[in-house]
């Protein structure tokens, strides 16, 4: 009877969808799906729907392509310029020096490794605004902030940080790469752990000085964690904004800390023109497919590996 009662529940489960080879997988990927229609697509979908209205509180009216005529003015070119020169800077910080740090602690004779990957990694874990808040009170206008100290100490004059455009965007960048060397360092070191040692060998009796070995075995290594990098730094720097608002807030002298989604956020929220801000968003999302699929091509992403 026993054995029967088991039988009979085995069936039942088997029976059951959460047994189904055909349903489960659906069933799994479902909370997935949800969030990525309710949290991305739809959204998506009215983005482009309200870049081609006029939304006023209470109204709503389709003014066709009236939108992106206004989006071409010179306030989105300064944010425009901007934004690219921030990416621009980014991207060469945030790939290049981490596989130079990556590579010293890969090192063998290097002692502490786990001590200086934990180190490292902090300031991913630190609030922008906290983080911000501390860059502003170094890097202050006062000839008392740490930073015009340190100047006048070698005998420079003191800067007055957030009011010069080029100092601004040494804050931005210098916040954007404290936070982020750490996690792209742990990138390029997990990609190294699996560099055999033996191509290394066989690089030494080949008699391979230390630039052959790092262009020949390391990059070749390390290369789809560069592409990968280099690609989401280009798109988190067009999309940036913390950076910008923690040390501007919502306006700077000379819309010299303006970027575009800084630029969306004025005409959207601030200014209350939903409908414009959509069609900044829409132009930007178009902005960062074209320069990510160049990007992509340029670093030979798109090419197939020789088997």
């Amino acid at each position: 009877m026993e054995r029967t009662a088991e039988r009979t529940v085995e069936k039942k489960k088997r029976s059951s969808i959460l047994y189904s080879k055909t349903a489960a997988p659906y069933i799994f990927v479902s909370p997935f799906i949800l969030s990525f229609l309710v949290l991305s697509l739809y959204p998506f979908i009215s983005a482009i729907n309200m870049s081609f209205q006029r939304v006023v509180p209470g109204q709503t009216e389709y003014i066709g392509f009236s939108n992106f005529e206004r989006v071409f003015n010179p306030v989105f070119f300064t944010a425009l310029q901007n934004t690219t020169i921030y990416v621009i800077w980014t991207v060469v910080i945030l790939t290049l020096i981490p596989m130079l740090f990556a590579i010293f602690l890969n090192h063998r004779l290097i002692m502490f490794t786990n001590v200086f990957r934990a180190a490292i990694f902090i300031p991913a874990l630190t609030s922008v605004i906290v983080a911000g808040t501390i860059f502003r009170m170094i890097f202050g206008e006062s000839d008392m902030a740490f930073a015009n100290q340190v100047l006048s100490l070698f005998g420079l004059e003191t800067q007055e940080w957030r009011y010069g455009a080029a100092t601004a965007m040494f804050l931005m960048v210098g916040l954007a790469s404290w936070r982020w060397m750490g996690v792209n360092v742990l990138y390029y070191l997990a990609a190294l752990q699996n560099v055999s040692k033996d191509l290394y060998e066989a690089a030494d009796i080949d008699g391979a000085n230390a630039w052959q070995k790092f262009r020949n075995v390391t990059f070749p290594a390390i290369k789809p964690i560069f592409i990968f990098l280099s690609t989401i730094t280009t798109i988190n720097g067009f999309r940036m904004f913390e950076e910008s608002f923690v040390f501007f807030e919502t306006t700077s002298p000379g819309n010299i800390g303006l970027t575009i989604v800084g630029y969306i956020y004025q005409e959207g929220i601030q200014r209350n023109d939903m409908g414009f801000g959509a069609a900044i968003g829409i132009v930007l999302l178009g902005i960062i497919f074209v320069v990510s699929i160049i990007q992509l091509y340029v670093t030979g992403a798109f090419k197939k590996e020789d088997s």
